[in-house]
């Protein structure tokens, strides 16, 4: 398009204006953040001007012009239409409590740009006065009328203050789908805030209005006109035309011909200058595309927003069970394992702390104490190794159980972090199956040093060692022993007990496979069990994060938006 009037669109511009539609439409806007509604209604009236205005437009620079006749309840809308074109053609009444279809006026050689889904697709076509299709708001009722100048229509919209939501809303994309507003208010309600909001809007997008102010007493004009200026001029409208109608007594219906003189007038060269039509339909769409920038701006920022929640939702789940599987190994190296049951447990199996005190360090000593003590009492080994289970099992369990809680807890003070915990229940309570779990982890574990054991104890020496003691019992001492490196969890009188009986079981344990061997054995345990405790956590993290993963946006779409916005600039 170019100044000298209307040039057909380039291909390059229509082909990224529907690069951008499809961006659009594929964006989604799913999660409750703040400020998400006011997005989602910008992405849908977006959408709607490109399918009923810009688009259309672009591809067909000589259809008719649109003028949209918008305004507030009774304000005479359909009164004016009717009064243009000289006969009825709308019905009009002072209050319209109902939906109703809207009304498409046009000269009859003009009715093939309009009756097909050129423009307002989601609209059926009706004709005629059907009574039925008169009250559906998802139809447009098509009216020919010879008096109105060809390469100009009218759409009577409903009444954008309606108390029925489907007329404002449709009244809304209706104004967005115009070439021209023909705003139509009255002396009384010139000043209205709604019909305001819908005049800044059109400022905004960059679309032609024109303002008939209807009803305006004898010798009220001048005031009136003045101060109606002011208002346009400080939004923006200063070039907008105003048609005068004053107040009069209707002449079947209609006004009489000379109160509607200057506009139909206008209306009619508009339909006789073909350069005319052009510059307005031009700068209409002009603007259409100016605006778009901004507004795809503004999508891709709360595109981002929803991402950037998502990657927040997500480092809450890591961080999380990076933390508890971080606390599981510090409980597997601070000696608090050694408390309570454990502790009894060993001391069961070789007697109190002052053994250590009373024995000399040797293999052959060490044996013959850990079988005179373990002689006539009931599987002393596998007591210390069920309590072993128990508290590793619950160590494991603790922290995962803390771990989720902290995830939803967390979960529920971000935007949209809480409605994923109502679309998935099954995270939001008790881990049923995570005792099972934990419990096979231990299992899985202790078969692991059982394996250790059997590694290390192949050459005769440590084999023979092994066999007189047990692989079972040595297994369960090495267990011991892989966590009572340090012991700043235990207390008091727990700290001689339990050191003293650490030191005896790593000396036993050195004793079979030498120092380096047992240093080598506990640090591999541990990494071990570290090992299958960070992988259950991931799997009880990947359900958090598979609730994530199923929120219906794409990491990519703030990109896409910009991309195909800039596409449109580049191409204009």
């Amino acid at each position: 398009m170019t100044d000298q009037g209307m040039q057909p669109a380039s291909g390059e511009l229509l082909d990224a204006v529907h690069g951008l539609r499809e961006r659009l439409a594929a964006a989604t806007l799913p999660l409750d953040v703040e400020g998400v509604e006011g997005a989602r209604a910008s992405l849908t009236d977006t959408l709607d001007q490109l399918d009923d205005y810009v688009l259309p437009r672009l591809s067909d620079l000589d259809a008719p012009l649109l003028a949209v006749v918008g305004g507030s309840t009774g304000a005479g809308k359909s009164t004016l239409v009717n009064s243009i074109v000289g006969r009825s053609v709308s019905a009009s009444s002072v209050i319209r409590p109902t939906t109703r279809a809207c009304v498409l006026v046009h000269h009859p050689d003009d009715l093939h740009w309009f009756s097909g889904p050129r423009i307002l697709p989601h609209l059926a076509r009706v004709g005629g006065q059907d009574s039925t299709a008169a009250h559906d708001p998802d139809s447009v009722r098509l009216a020919e009328a010879p008096g109105l100048p060809a390469g100009v229509a009218l759409l009577d919209a409903p009444d954008i203050d309606s108390v029925v939501a489907a007329n404002r809303d449709l009244a809304r994309q209706l104004l967005s789908a115009a070439d021209l507003w023909l705003f139509v208010t009255t002396a009384a309600r010139y000043a209205d805030a709604v019909p305001w909001e819908f005049l800044r809007q059109a400022a905004r997008r960059g679309t032609s209005v024109a303002i008939v102010l209807d009803r305006v007493p004898p010798g009220a004009a001048d005031e009136i006109g003045e101060h109606l200026g002011e208002m346009l001029v400080d939004e923006g409208l200063r070039h907008a035309p105003v048609f005068v109608v004053s107040e009069t007594e209707l002449v079947g219906g209609l006004l009489p011909a000379e109160h509607t003189a200057d506009l139909r007038e206008w209306l009619g060269r508009l339909g006789a200058d073909a350069r005319a039509r052009g510059l307005l339909v031009r700068r209409t769409l002009s603007g259409a595309l100016e605006s778009l920038e901004g507004r795809v701006e503004e999508l891709a920022e709360a595109s981002a927003v929803q991402v950037q929640t998502l990657e927040q939702l997500t480092a809450v789940v890591v961080s999380e069970f990076g933390r508890a599987g971080d606390e599981v190994t510090a409980g597997m190296s601070d000696g608090t394992l050694l408390r309570g049951e454990v502790l009894a447990r060993w001391q069961e199996y070789v007697g109190t702390g002052e053994f250590l005190k009373q024995i000399e360090v040797g293999f052959g000593r060490l044996r013959d104490r850990v079988t005179a003590a373990v002689t006539g009492r009931p599987a002393p080994v596998s007591d210390l190794g069920a309590a072993l289970h128990s508290g590793v099992a619950e160590l494991v369990i603790t922290h995962a159980e803390r771990a989720q809680e902290q995830v939803r807890r967390r979960w529920r003070d971000i935007p949209g972090g809480r409605d994923l915990l109502v679309e998935h229940p099954e995270l939001d309570g008790p881990d049923p199956d995570l005792d099972e779990d934990a419990a096979r982890l231990v299992r899985d574990w202790q078969g692991d040093i059982l394996d250790l054991v059997r590694d290390e104890g192949k050459d005769r020496r440590a084999a023979a060692r092994v066999l007189s003691l047990g692989v079972n019992a040595v297994g369960v001492v090495l267990m011991l022993v892989a966590f009572s490196y340090t012991m700043g969890g235990l207390g008091g009188a727990e700290v001689g007990i339990a050191g003293g009986s650490a030191v005896l079981a790593q000396r036993l344990l050195e004793a079979i496979f030498g120092d380096q061997a047992v240093r080598r054995l506990a640090a591999t345990a541990r990494s071990r069990l570290a090992q299958r405790t960070q992988e259950l956590y991931a799997s009880r993290a990947a359900r958090f994060e598979a609730a994530v993963e199923a929120v219906d946006v794409r990491r990519d779409q703030p990109a896409e938006l910009l991309a195909a916005s800039a596409a449109v600039r580049g191409s204009r």
